[in-house]
């Protein structure tokens, strides 16, 4: 089995080195990794930027490239052109991502962007996160990672994304784990002024008291891990018949 491995954070960051070294004990793992941060750039693809990309070396890979490019330009360099090598990709992972992927924050996320193009272009597909910026507890995200192969090849489509997410704890700290539904917005935050002249965004955690147990930002700061099912069909099918029946029309010739 072939799984490609991106992330957002860059190339050289802890969390994409220990997810390479896990998934490398079942399958041969190959990288293709922004050369710097990329956070926040969703789905994004480069259209009138040139793209470089260059191979380097990388710990447990069979092959890795690093690239100028977004998250999601990521996976669809590394699905195309190890695939030209001979080695088409079976499943697509990203991460470790330094940092959760929860609630409405999935909508901004490098790493759930880059799991999404996997899904789009046809792949089994997975974002793992860790919920601290500093993070430096791996090895649970690892288990959960290598733990939800089997189910995600045989019982999920390719459209769907599993949402990893565990809290920066030792393993003993962590009570459990939770399957969970995106919780509300995540972080409360505002563009303030910076001392250059210019803004700059920043924000902290919004209240989650009033939050169910089943939302994922509620489970993951109470010290469970969380998964989550994604789809990247943004359609609202409740309301199909209403917006159908909203009296609106367009004469044709």
């Amino acid at each position: 089995m072939n799984i490609l491995v991106v992330n957002d954070d860059g190339i050289e960051t802890a969390g994409i080195k220990a997810l390479a070294k896990a998934l490398s004990t079942v399958a041969d793992v190959y990288v293709c990794a922004p050369a710097s941060q990329q956070s926040g750039k969703s789905q994004s693809i480069s259209i009138k930027t040139e793209v470089f990309v260059e191979k380097v070396d990388f710990p447990f890979a069979k092959e890795a490239l690093s690239t100028t490019g977004t998250p999601a330009d990521c996976t669809k360099i590394g699905l195309q052109f190890f695939a030209d090598e001979g080695h088409p990709i079976d499943m697509v992972y990203s991460g470790i991502n330094h940092g959760s992927n929860l609630g409405r924050d999935t909508l901004y996320s490098g790493t759930v962007g880059a799991a999404m193009e996997g899904a789009v272009s046809g792949h089994h597909s997975v974002a793992v996160s860790v919920d601290s910026h500093q993070a430096s507890h791996f090895d649970v995200a690892c288990q959960l990672a290598l733990d939800v192969i089997d189910f995600v090849l045989k019982e999920t489509s390719t459209d769907t994304v599993l949402n990893i997410n565990v809290p920066d704890l030792p393993r003993e700290e962590i009570r459990g784990l939770k399957y969970t539904v995106l919780g509300g917005r995540y972080y409360i935050d505002s563009f303030k002024p910076r001392d250059g002249g210019g803004y700059m965004l920043d924000g902290e955690p919004g209240d989650l008291s009033e939050l169910s147990e089943d939302y994922d930002v509620k489970a993951v700061t109470e010290g469970y891990a969380s998964i989550t099912p994604l789809h990247f069909d943004y359609t609202q099918y409740d309301m199909m018949e209403k917006v159908a029946g909203c009296g609106l029309t367009i004469e044709g010739k």
